[in-house]
C-alpha cells in the first residue's frame, strides 16, 4: 500500500464471471490514463468469480500488464473475497455473520453484490471513489485512442456543483443544489440492447412492448409505458463518439448504465445495492437514490459500446437470462413503490450533513414487503401469454417459469428484506472494512 490519502486515492473496479483478458488489458489502461492525467492513486481492482482455467489466464494477463506508477492492481479470486469479507464481517460484530456473508458472496450471480464488494474493499484501500466497468464491453475509438469515462469522472466527482460547472459543456441543476458534491458521474452504452430482449421485438413488436412495459407501474397510463419501452435498455443507441459533452444536472436514471458509471464515497458507504441473486438490474439502485435525493451528478456522452458474449446465445444462456429478466420484472412491485416514496420524499433522504440516510431507505423497502402480491401474478401472467404467443424456445421456457411462480414470487419479496437488512448492517461493514484494510486478501 503506498501512503496516498484518501483525497487522492481511488478505486477502478471491474467484477468478472468471464473470459475477459481483453477487457482486463483496456482497464489497465484507463487506470494509466487516470493516474497519467489526474495525478491519482489508481486501485484496479479485478474480482474475479470465474472457473479456475480461466482465472488463471487471466493471472497471466494481469502479471504481463505493464508496470505503472501509480497504478496498484488487485486480482482478487472468490477465495480472497470471502476471506476478506469474514474478516471484515467478523471485525463488525454484526449478529448472523454466515447470512451476511451470503448477502455479500451468494453462491448464485448477483449484479448488486458483486459491486457491493468493490465498494467495501474500495472502503478498505482508503478510495474516495468507485469507478465500475463491465466485462462484456469495450471502449469507443476516436482519432486512433480509446475513450474512457474516467476523463469526466475525475474532473467532477466529489467536487462541489458550483466548482464542477466549470469542468462541463453545460449547467442543469438549480442553484439550492449547487453546494452540494458531485456524487455520481455516468454515461451509458452504444451497441447491443443491455437486456437480451431484442429477438422478441424483431418476432413480435406488440408481445414486446407488452413484456418490457411490465417493469413501470400497473396504474401509469399507456402512453407513459410506451414511452418506457421506448427509452427501456437500449442506452445511446448506435451513435459513435465525436466529440465530449457532459451536463451538470440531477442524473435521469435512464439515461447512465452501471457498466460506465463513478459513485462518490459518501454515496456507497452508506447505502448499498440490493444483493438479489439472478435479477438483471439489481445494481441500478444507487442511480435512483442520488437522482432522488437531489444529489449533483454529471452526464457525459463517453459511452461504452456494449456487446453479447457467446454463453448468452446458447440455451442454457438464453433460459439463466430469461429467468434474471423475469425476476426484474417482479422485483419491480417492491422498487416502484421505493421510487415513488424516494422521489416524494427528496431532500428529506440526506441527514443534517446532507449524507444520504439509509435507515430511511431501508424503512421504506421493509414497508414494501408488505405490498399486495397480486400485481406481480398478474406480471406472471402477462409472460407467459406473451411467450406462449412467441412459441419455441420462449414457450418452453414459460412452461420452466410457470412451475416456478411460487419460489419467484417469494424471493422477490425476501430480497427487499435482505436489503432492508444489509442496508442497516452496511455503516458497521465499511467502519470494520477501513479499520481492517484489504490486508492478506490482497493479490
Amino acid at each position: 500500500m503506498n501512503r496516498a490519502t484518501r483525497t487522492d486515492r481511488i478505486c477502478l473496479a471491474l467484477p468478472t464471471n468471464r473470459a475477459c483478458s481483453a477487457a482486463l488489458t483496456e482497464i489497465a489502461e484507463e487506470a494509466a490514463y487516470a493516474a497519467r492525467t489526474f495525478a491519482v492513486d489508481v486501485h484496479l481492482l479485478i474480482l474475479d468469480s470465474c472457473d479456475e482455467t480461466t482465472r488463471a489466464e487471466h493471472a497471466r494477463v494481469v502479471r504481463n500488464l505493464p508496470v505503472t506508477p501509480n497504478v496498484t492492481v488487485h486480482h482478487l479470486d472468490e477465495t480472497r473475497q470471502r476471506a476478506f469479507l469474514r474478516r471484515a464481517i467478523e471485525r463488525s460484530g454484526l449478529a448472523a455473520p454466515e447470512r451476511m456473508l451470503e448477502l455479500m458472496l451468494p453462491s448464485d450471480l448477483s449484479y448488486g453484490a458483486c459491486t457491493n464488494r468493490a465498494f467495501l474493499i474500495a472502503s478498505a484501500l482508503g478510495c474516495r471513489s468507485v469507478h465500475r466497468r463491465d466485462s462484456d464491453c469495450t471502449y469507443q475509438l476516436h482519432n486512433g485512442e480509446r475513450v474512457f469515462p474516467i476523463h469526466h469522472e475525475l474532473a467532477s466527482l466529489g467536487r462541489p456543483a458550483a466548482e464542477a460547472s466549470a469542468a462541463v459543456t453545460e449547467t442543469v441543476l438549480a442553484a439550492a443544489h449547487a453546494h452540494r458534491p458531485v456524487s455520481m458521474v455516468g454515461s451509458s452504452f452504444i451497441g447491443e440492447p443491455s437486456v437480451d430482449i431484442a429477438e422478441i421485438e424483431r418476432l413480435d413488436a406488440g408481445v414486446y412492448h407488452d413484456v418490457v412495459s411490465l417493469w413501470g407501474p400497473m396504474d401509469w397510463p399507456e402512453e407513459q409505458k410506451r414511452q418506457l419501452v421506448d427509452d427501456s435498455f437500449k442506452g445511446a443507441g448506435t451513435t459513435p463518439f465525436t466529440g465530449d459533452h457532459s451536463t451538470l444536472t440531477l442524473v435521469d436514471p435512464m439515461r447512465v448504465d452501471m457498466s460506465n458509471i463513478g459513485f462518490h464515497h459518501e454515496v456507497y458507504e452508506r447505502v448499498p445495492l440490493p444483493p438479489a441473486t439472478d435479477t438483471i438490474g439489481s445494481d441500478y439502485f444507487l442511480i435512483h437514490l442520488v437522482h432522488d435525493a437531489a444529489l449533483p451528478g454529471v452526464l457525459h456522452n463517453r459511452n461504452i459500446e456494449n456487446f453479447y458474449t457467446p454463453f448468452r446465445r446458447t440455451d442454457a444462456g438464453f433460459r439463466a437470462y430469461q429467468m434474471r429478466f423475469v425476476k426484474f420484472l417482479l422485483s419491480m412491485l417492491y422498487f416502484n413503490f421505493v421510487y415513488d416514496r424516494m422521489g416524494s420524499a427528496g431532500s428529506a433522504l440526506l441527514d443534517e450533513r446532507e449524507h444520504v440516510r439509509g435507515d430511511t431507505v431501508s424503512a421504506l423497502l421493509r414497508e414494501s414487503a408488505h405490498l399486495d402480491p397480486s400485481e406481480n401474478i398478474w406480471r406472471l401472467d402477462r409472460v407467459s401469454t406473451a411467450y406462449r404467443k412467441l412459441g419455441g424456445r420462449y414457450a418452453e421456457f414459460a412452461e420452466l417459469m410457470d412451475t416456478r411462480r411460487g419460489q419467484l414470487l417469494d424471493e422477490a419479496r425476501r430480497d427487499a428484506e435482505d436489503f432492508a437488512l444489509l442496508i442497516d448492517a452496511w455503516p458497521a461493514l465499511v467502519r470494520a472494512a477501513r479499520d481492517a484494510g484489504l490486508g492478506s486478501a490482497d493479490g
